[in-house]
């Protein structure tokens, strides 16, 4: 084996275990124990800070430099699509409606 090959493996494996052993480790020394009800309760409102801190800026800030936007076509069509997704509570039906909908905006606006 090539040295050059030895290093890409090696690198790879570190990468692995970088990932892996930080995922890992709660999950092993917390497995056991009972967890408080507020810290439940916290770690479950961390999914939805996440994807709200992932959506929000694409659908509120445009430009360059970034100015803050309200009104343009992303934001237009979130909101039917918020509401889809409350009635159905189905995911794959809100990707598709947030698709259909973006590019029947696309083409009207």
């Amino acid at each position: 084996m090539l040295e050059s090959e030895y290093d890409f493996i090696l690198l790879i494996a570190g990468m692995g275990l970088v990932t892996y052993i930080p995922r890992w480790l709660p999950l092993f020394f917390l497995s056991q124990r009972k967890l408080p009800q507020w810290l439940v309760d916290w770690l479950d409102l961390i999914p939805v800070a996440i994807l709200s801190a992932l959506i929000f800026p694409d659908l509120l800030v445009t430009g360059s430099p970034r100015h803050l936007e309200i009104v343009h076509i992303k934001s237009l069509v979130a909101i039917p699509t918020f509401l889809f997704a409350l009635k159905t509570r189905s995911l794959g039906g809100t990707v598709l409606a947030g698709m259909m909908l973006f590019w029947l905006a696309s083409r009207l606006i």
